[in-house]
């Protein structure tokens, strides 16, 4: 065992029965509630919800749900739940596993949508994708094959924020995972922001849809799991950057945003520049828009930086990296038969499509602006920006001469006005997989100015109901976020981008969702 002084060891036991005495729930919001390790080497543990957290990595998946159903009846909450399996699922995957970390990042999208879901539905999403994660842990040995483990930080901990960010890339540059480890470490006990402005410059290093969106999502669990659990979260992203610089084709794929950041900051003097605030008129946002989607990376990278150092506000950028993601969506023609898998056909727009890889992406680089320091959000708008163009030109596609959805000839064919009819069309023309038509009825909705609560509980029922490649309830989510900050002119165009997409993905029940719906009885 560890040795522990007196002081401690009451500090744990009273810790231990605050928690006991509050909840999980009261205990993340008071900040009690941070990893421990069982022994050195050891196993890293999670106080009170450790049962909850083992039993989701332990429990055959065919076993999980009635189990989790009966502790929602005994009182626990959704909220709960999600923590457990959030803390479960990073402590067994570390990033390195493809569907655990799209599992993880589907978690805190899916308790969003249950505070949508109708009443007596609510837990739908929540046991949906925790089926999900248990279904994944089990596959890959449960708790008995865990890549996370304690880990002792090597240096100061009183380094500034900024020299440890640069330790930690070195090391991960080095291909040294123990030494980023030890490195990163160094940010355990500090705040959850040090914590993220930490890694987010090795981040920087390469614009790809994992990369960018894994550190946001975990940061995005942080008021389910604890602040406290910062760095644990995000260690992910250590471990993500480590692999992918060991492969030399990765690097070399994407040297161009090594490249372009500190030409950026140099051209422009960033460094000795303050965030912006000034917003920018409706027109300016479109045209700016535009002009990333249209434009070179390094183009669309100067037209961020640009745009920082005449003031613009991070929200007026980063509206118009969204805006042009959302076009990847609206005008991608779908699948070649050469690229379609299991459950993504030809003409689907769904899972790891090009626009939904490049929407989730903007909402990753706008929010994570949002939540760092003043330099870190100048890098994350003009990598948004790089990052949008590259994905046009990098997957293939005519994307600057199709045009987008809905298109004249879908519109033309939409004749009802009435709200309920219009609807009622929608939810035949997902069942259909009609993506034009689809697009075609909430693009009319938008333009009659019909509200938008009603379409988006139809295509939440769906978001929830269907399997979506592993992306619905991101995707969702995504869209959910781009429609309440985006400006009215440009609110309804994300709206459209999703109910493509949820014609794309019907039809492909998700695991679980029908025995989730008999145990709660819906």
């Amino acid at each position: 065992m560890i040795r522990r002084n007196r002081r401690e060891f009451l500090a744990d036991v009273g810790r231990g029965m605050l928690v006991a005495s509050v909840g999980w729930t009261a205990a993340v919001e008071m900040g009690l509630t941070s990893a421990r390790a069982d022994e050195p080497g050891g196993r890293l543990t999670f106080g009170p919800i450790e049962p909850l957290a083992g039993l989701m990595q332990d429990t055959p998946a065919e076993k999980l749900l009635p189990l989790l159903v009966a502790r929602l009846k005994q009182g626990v909450s959704l909220r709960d739940l999600v923590a457990a399996g959030a803390l479960a699922n990073v402590r067994t995957f570390g990033g390195e596993d493809y569907v655990g970390f799209h599992t993880m990042m589907a978690l805190a999208p899916a308790y969003a949508m249950s505070q949508e879901m109708p009443r007596g539905k609510e837990a739908l999403p929540v046991l949906k994708v925790l089926y999900r994660n248990t279904s994944r842990m089990q596959a890959k040995g449960g708790s008995g094959a865990e890549v996370l483990r304690p880990v002792v930080a090597d240096g100061s901990r009183s380094a500034d924020v900024r020299e440890l960010a640069d330790a930690v890339r070195q090391a991960v540059h080095a291909r040294d995972l123990e030494r980023a480890e030890r490195t990163y470490a160094a940010v355990q006990e500090r705040p959850a922001e040090d914590a993220f402005n930490a890694i987010l410059p090795t981040v920087f290093d390469a614009t790809e849809v994992h990369r960018v969106v894994m550190p946001y999502r975990a940061w995005d669990l942080l008021p389910i799991v604890g602040r406290e659990h910062a760095h644990f979260m995000l260690r992910q992203s250590v471990h993500y950057c480590v692999t992918m610089e060991r492969n030399e084709r990765s690097v070399k794929h994407y040297a161009g945003a090594r490249q372009i950041l500190p030409r950026m900051f140099d051209q422009f003097k960033l460094e000795s520049r303050t965030l912006g605030t000034r917003a920018a008129e409706d027109g300016w946002i479109d045209q700016l828009a535009t002009t990333f989607f249209r434009s070179t990376p390094e183009q669309a990278a100067e037209a961020a930086a640009a745009a920082i150092a005449e003031g613009m506000s991070i929200d007026s950028i980063g509206e118009a990296i969204a805006l042009a993601a959302n076009q990847l969506v609206l005008r991608d023609e779908g699948r070649p038969a050469n690229q379609v898998s299991d459950g993504k056909g030809p003409g689907s727009v769904h899972g790891d499509s090009i626009g939904v890889h490049a929407s989730d992406s903007a909402n990753a680089w706008r929010n994570m602006a949002r939540a760092s320091n003043p330099r870190n959000a100048m890098a994350c708008l003009i990598l948004g920006a790089y990052q949008v163009a590259d994905d046009r030109r990098n997957r293939g596609g005519d994307f600057l001469n199709w045009l987008p959805y809905p298109r004249p000839e879908h519109l033309e064919k939409v004749t009802a006005t009435a709200g309920p009819e219009l609807l009622a069309q929608l939810n035949d023309a997902i069942r259909s997989n009609d993506q034009a038509r689809a697009a075609a009825l909430v693009g009319r909705m938008g333009e009659l100015g019909h509200p938008a609560r009603p379409v988006f509980d139809i295509l939440l029922q769906y978001g929830t109901s269907e399997d979506g490649a592993l992306h619905a309830e991101k995707y969702y989510r995504t869209v959910c976020e781009e429609f309440q900050a985006a400006r009215a002119p440009f609110k309804w165009r994300h709206l459209v981008g999703l109910a493509r997409v949820t014609a794309s993905e019907y039809g492909r029940p998700a695991p679980g969702y029908a025995e989730a719906c008999r145990l709660i009885g819906v």
